[in-house]
């Protein structure tokens, strides 16, 4: 049983699981289960080249920042399971817990996070209900996102990045993987308003 699964290794995705995997110091969240499942064959990072984001050499591409973000992940934070070469083919809501199914296992989580991309080829049973035209994308993109209140969806179900309704630019995405995480560790700090920042020692 995970304590959250994230559903994507995009930069939404990865944003998210940095920033949950960073506060691994905290009590609250000392004991807790974090997964990303790190399916990247669709994300339109694939082909981006980013010379307008701060913090990035400029002419760096997406496609090394997908490859850099699961090994920054695995060399900073390896007690985050990357579950590699697995693609989610069903999200079901059980009594008390989600049961996510790919197509090569099953695994059991109490929170989901989808960052998965924001065409209509999504194709994750059990998100029907939840799919609506994107809000911030031309109608002739056929672009979706999932129905949320502030990235929740329902009870234990998370959206990130554009497929929550953001226009597709790389800093958005990843803000908004980075405000799930935060609200995450909210939830597991008891409600009490949590974000992590490194420091450098004094």
């Amino acid at each position: 049983m995970f304590d959250v699964l994230i559903i994507g290794g995009g930069a939404s995705g990865l944003s998210c699981a940095l920033v949950l995997g960073s506060a691994k110091e905290k009590a609250f969240v000392q004991n807790k289960k974090i997964a990303i499942v790190t399916h990247q064959k669709t994300s339109h990072l694939q082909t981006a080249l980013f010379n307008n984001v701060l913090g990035l050499i400029p002419g760096t591409t997406g496609e090394s920042i997908l490859q850099s973000g699961k090994t920054q992940l695995r060399d900073l934070y390896p007690h985050v399971t990357q579950i590699n070469d697995e693609k989610v083919l069903e999200i079901a809501q059980m009594e008390g817990y989600f049961l996510v199914t790919t197509n090569k296992n099953q695994y059991q989580t109490k929170l989901v996070v989808v960052a998965a991309g924001y065409t209509n080829l999504l194709r994750i049973k059990g998100l029907e209900s939840y799919i609506k035209p994107h809000p911030r994308a031309k109608a002739d993109k056929n672009r979706i996102w999932l129905e949320n209140n502030d990235h929740l969806i329902t009870e234990g179900l998370y959206v990130t990045g554009t497929l929550a309704g953001w226009r597709s630019q790389f800093a958005m995405a990843c803000g908004s993987g980075a405000h799930v995480a935060t609200d995450i560790l909210t939830l597991w700090n008891d409600g009490e308003h949590t974000k992590i920042h490194d420091k450098i020692p004094s």
